[in-house]
């Protein structure tokens, strides 16, 4: 009976975790291919970058990041606060979730934003580093 909760318990765990975006809070956060300071350095993120939680260990999370990579990252460099990227060339932000409204800013590709929530009929309200604030259509961005 104990091998069989096992895995039960395991999935259920992992599982929690998955779908989990979290943004990156230190500048040159390195992601690793392993759970450890000791494996081998994979790719180096950039202050505010949403990356996708799959697993959370003691001190390491494992995490998918926009190309659909798999790494291993320690949880401390990982804050609550949410962000998106742009993953379009460039992406209009209206002052309202309508496709009409007036353009509150342009973000360009690989720009990260800051989450502010999920807006309707599949939209994101986003805020810029510079202040400003606006709407997003959903399929322009990564990270939730």
């Amino acid at each position: 009976m104990r091998l069989l909760l096992l895995p039960i318990l395991l999935f259920v765990t992992f599982a929690a975790t998955a779908g989990d975006f979290r943004a990156v809070e230190e500048s040159g956060a390195v992601l690793y291919d392993a759970p450890s300071r000791e494996a081998t350095p994979v790719y180096v993120v950039s202050r505010d970058y949403p990356l996708e939680v799959l697993v959370e260990l003691d001190a390491w999370a494992k995490v998918r990041d926009g190309a659909g990579a798999i790494s291993w990252i320690e949880k401390r460099q990982l804050g609550e606060r949410r962000t998106v990227v742009v993953t379009a060339t460039s992406a209009d932000a209206h002052l309202r979730p309508e496709d009409d409204a007036p353009v509150a800013f342009v973000a360009s590709q690989n720009v990260a934003l800051e989450l502010l929530e999920s807006a309707p009929e599949g939209w994101v309200h986003v805020r810029h580093a510079d202040g400003a604030d606006g709407y997003l259509r959903a399929a322009l961005v990564w990270g939730i």
